[in-house]
């Protein structure tokens, strides 16, 4: 939650609105301590991270890590471009899974008291798989099909790489930039939908599902209070998605269709919303094709001559 009224370092940490949060670029979000920067939690935070690049990107990529090398003979004799994205999204997929692979064997390991340096071969090949599924995970799409979303491939590699402390810094500057886009979405919907009495009531929807798409945003999965912030993201989803926005008595099938190509758009608004705040990163294409198409819709509603009690239009949507 933005609080632009007083000067706060990035990185402050106190209680907020009912919780520990912690301060970054006009934001407060919630706190989680990072773990002990240990072998195993290291382990642990590159697995959850991997899960979390499956869950929100496309199907079928989730390649096993013993077929690494038959993932990238594929890759390479494939000449079809189309094909080529999706046979690369498969390697970074492989090239992921080995480094898990490797890494597991590197903590069990080191719990029977053999030390493996960071110098050490496996390390390296450890590090060297990662850095290659972050450059083959620019081929990866979202699972909307919308846009890349190679920042979350990214992930595991920095995590790999960086202290706990650093790495959750540089998370949290990523959901503050994710929600500040949750913002600029949200607003812009209230904007073109607000004053548009065919909409009334809908505006205080889009409020809500804003505040608990960045409540989803800031939780982590495993924290107890995502049984009462998840349940509040769909249902203010749902409220939004069911709107339906009320018909003149005398509209003409043009008026209409514009009324149902808005209840199109909201819906799309929604989906935007789900996909930005699941991902915690900022999805930049997504957002300005979105935007767009609101600024086109709004143009198309101010063209619209409808008699009281018609829709009044915002200018400047």
């Amino acid at each position: 939650m933005s609080q632009p009224t007083e000067h706060i370092e990035n990185g402050h940490i106190r209680e907020f609105d009912g919780k520990v949060s912690i301060y970054y670029d006009g934001y407060w979000i919630r706190y989680y301590a990072p773990p002990p920067d240990t072998l195993e939690d290291k382990k642990n935070l590159i697995e959850s991270l991997g899960r979390r690049a499956f869950h929100h990107t496309e199907r079928g990529i989730n390649t096993p890590g013993e077929r690494l090398e038959l993932a990238r003979q594929t890759f390479e004799q494939e000449t079809d471009p189309a094909r080529k994205r999706v046979t690369g999204a498969m390697l970074a997929g492989a090239l992921f899974n080995r480094a898990i692979d490797i890494f597991t064997s590197i903590v069990v390991l080191n719990a029977k008291g053999v030390i493996i340096s960071e110098t050490n071969d496996l390390m390296r090949e450890c590090g060297e798989n990662l850095k290659a599924a972050l450059e083959y995970g620019k081929m990866v799409k979202h699972y909307s099909g919308e846009e890349g979303i190679d920042e979350l491939w990214g992930e595991p590699f920095k995590a790999f790489t960086m202290p706990m402390e650093a790495f959750y810094e540089s998370r949290y500057i990523k959901i503050a930039q994710t929600m500040r886009d949750i913002d600029e979405i949200s607003a812009k919907m209230g904007r073109v939908f607000g004053n548009i009495a065919a909409f009334a009531g809908v505006e205080s929807k889009i409020r809500e599902l804003a505040t608990s798409a960045k409540m989803e945003a800031e939780t982590i999965k495993r924290d107890w209070v995502i049984f009462e912030v998840w349940p509040r993201f769909v249902a203010d989803m749902e409220a939004v998605e069911s709107f339906q926005p009320k018909v003149p008595p005398h509209a003409l099938d043009r008026e209409k269709n514009i009324l149902r190509n808005g209840r199109r758009l909201l819906i799309e608004g929604t989906n935007v919303l789900n996909y930005i705040a699941g991902a915690r990163v900022p999805m930049p294409k997504t957002k300005r094709e979105y935007l767009e198409k609101c600024d086109a819709y709004a143009r198309a509603v101010e063209q619209i001559d409808l008699n009281p009690p018609g829709i009044r239009v915002f200018h400047g949507a």
